[in-house]
């Protein structure tokens, strides 16, 4: 798949401006943020770096995701932040690359390498989730999200077209109505990715080497991240899917709260 186009070097605040200057630039195509994001590589001597910039609501999830890139580091392999800067209505966060490829990137090249990179996952979620959630200053409960959710739907932003196959021709409203089915929720608070997806996740010799685009991270239930992953795992099938489960130390999986975590992130 190609991910990314070369293009022109975009404009940044003058405080940023030496940072980026003798880089070749090249937009990012993955990811539905709203906001671009820009890899900026070539610079002799000097590692790739990357830039995600945008306007209004794109721009405060920018600086959220800049705060939590600084309180993940030391605790996970994150980009590090180089240069942040926000006005009133934009946002500029320039960041280090994390090595590797990514696990989508690993399956689409090779799928006989599905259980390590299954294993790798497991492996990684469990320490994200060991983290104790009493450190974490970031709400993402379920209720914090269907609130988000039902001012996303308020302001039409939800793309009834992208629905997961298993959704396919609903609409808003039936995915909203189908969710407050399934409430109410046992809570399982742990500290969470948010959106733990095969694009989001590193992987160098064997293991995940960091994870990007944590925007979202914040306490919650860990089936957050798990329904994520999961779904992921299942275009390259179902056995994944329930060896990524069965490696984390699920043996029971709890449909509901999977359906309902899935169903949820249609929203977003």
């Amino acid at each position: 798949m190609n991910r990314e186009e070369a293009c022109a070097a975009v404009f940044v605040p003058a405080s940023m401006s030496d940072a980026v200057a003798g880089y070749a630039w090249a937009r990012d195509r993955v990811g539905q943020s709203g906001g671009a994001v820009y890899r900026l590589h070539g610079k002799p001597g000097a590692p790739d770096l990357y830039l995600k910039c945008g306007r209004n609501a794109v721009a405060d999830t920018i600086g959220e995701e800049m705060a939590r890139l600084r309180w993940l580091a030391g605790r996970l392999p994150v980009p590090v932040v180089e240069h942040f800067v926000c006005t009133a209505t934009e946002a500029w966060l320039l960041t280090t690359a994390v090595p590797g490829k990514t696990a989508y990137q690993m399956l689409q090249a090779n799928p006989g390498q599905g259980e390590a990179v299954v294993d790798a996952l497991a492996r990684f979620l469990q320490r994200l989730h060991a983290i104790p959630a009493s450190a974490c200053p970031f709400d993402s409960d379920h209720a914090y999200r269907l609130a988000l959710a039902r001012a996303r739907i308020a302001a039409g932003l939800v793309d009834e077209d992208d629905f997961d196959d298993e959704r396919a021709g609903w609409t808003t409203q039936q995915v909203w109505d189908a969710l407050q089915a399934l409430l109410p929720l046992a809570p399982d608070p742990v500290v969470t990715h948010g959106d733990y997806s095969l694009d989001n996740l590193l992987i160098v010799d064997g293991e995940v080497a960091g994870c990007i685009d944590v925007g979202r991270v914040g306490v919650a239930d860990r089936y957050q991240d798990l329904a994520i992953a999961w779904n992921c795992f299942g275009e390259f099938g179902p056995a994944l899917r329930e060896r990524f489960l069965q490696q984390y130390g699920i043996a029971a999986p709890d449909r509901r709260k999977l359906q309902f975590h899935l169903m949820l992130d249609e929203l977003f």
